[in-house]
């Protein structure tokens, strides 16, 4: 496995944890807003044991990528990135995507007037979310404007938002998602401009075009959804399926938004099933 860069549109470079096989068929890992690419650890290190080429991709203003120098986060420039990345490899890949990831790769699959996905997973993302598990994002992402003293101090903040999920006897896991910056405190590992403007594409708001994107969606798709979900409800899913009835759904009991975080193993098993029906490593 190696680092790479990688162009993306409008001048930002991408970077990126890849390996595998070239020629074997390709997944992309496309994280949610204000994570970064070591979201999918787990999940890249099955995905090479199977034989797949795996691209983990932050995006851009996000972990080690470049910020925008427009300030631009909208799902038109995801996309452009998400297509760029796309066009060097040989064949369509699969695309696993969690919230603002999982909307970009809806956004541009239903788009697209060739075919430029063999597979879809959105993770924890439909089309129209809870509006109120929208604002909670909102309000955890600009909660901590002048940063943290500590790495504690981020976790404390962490275990606020997902009660549910234990805090970690030692977050150091954490520094992954932190960067230190010319104050002396450390910040989350993002672009402010990302949350603080109003060009941004997380929490994903966008219904109406990612509502019409559903009708050029013709590659298998899978939903994964947290049972205890603050962002997909009842009344999500079922628009989505209305829209998608192609679409297969699967429930992880005991997970929120952060599905592959909160049931990793339950969560991975469902993905590698799927792209092994859909997306097959040979």
């Amino acid at each position: 496995m190696s680092i790479q860069r990688i162009p993306g549109a409008g001048g930002v470079t991408l970077t990126a944890d890849v390996g595998g096989d070239p020629a074997a068929p390709a997944v992309l890992l496309l994280h949610g807003g204000g994570q970064t690419r070591h979201s999918w650890g787990r999940l890249m290190r099955e995905l090479l044991a199977q034989g797949y080429h795996v691209i983990n991709l932050d995006a851009r203003g996000h972990g080690d990528s470049d910020w925008a120098p427009d300030g631009c986060y909208t799902l038109d420039a995801l996309a452009g990135d998400l297509k760029a990345v796309i066009d060097t490899l040989p064949q369509p890949p699969a695309l696993v995507g969690a919230s603002m990831g999982g909307a970009t790769s809806l956004y541009l699959v239903g788009n697209s007037p060739a075919p430029i996905a063999s597979a879809l997973v959105l993770v924890d993302i439909v089309p129209t979310v809870d509006p109120e598990g929208a604002r909670r994002i909102q309000s955890f992402m600009r909660g901590a404007p002048r940063g943290f003293a500590t790495v504690d101090e981020a976790a404390d903040a962490v275990a606020a938002y997902n009660p549910h999920r234990p805090r970690p006897r030692d977050p150091s896991g954490l520094m992954k998602n932190l960067r230190w910056r010319a104050d002396g405190r450390l910040h989350w590992h993002w672009d402010p401009v990302f949350i603080a403007g109003r060009k941004g594409a997380e929490p994903p708001q966008f219904a109406d075009p990612l509502l019409k994107a559903c009708a050029g969606v013709r590659c298998p798709t899978l939903l994964v959804r947290g049972l205890q979900s603050d962002i997909v409800n009842e009344a999500g899913v079922a628009e989505f399926r209305q829209r998608l009835p192609s679409a297969e759904v699967f429930d992880v009991r005991g997970a929120g938004h952060m599905v592959a975080g909160d049931r990793n193993d339950e969560f991975n098993g469902a993905v590698t099933a799927f792209l092994a029906r859909h997306a097959p490593p040979r």
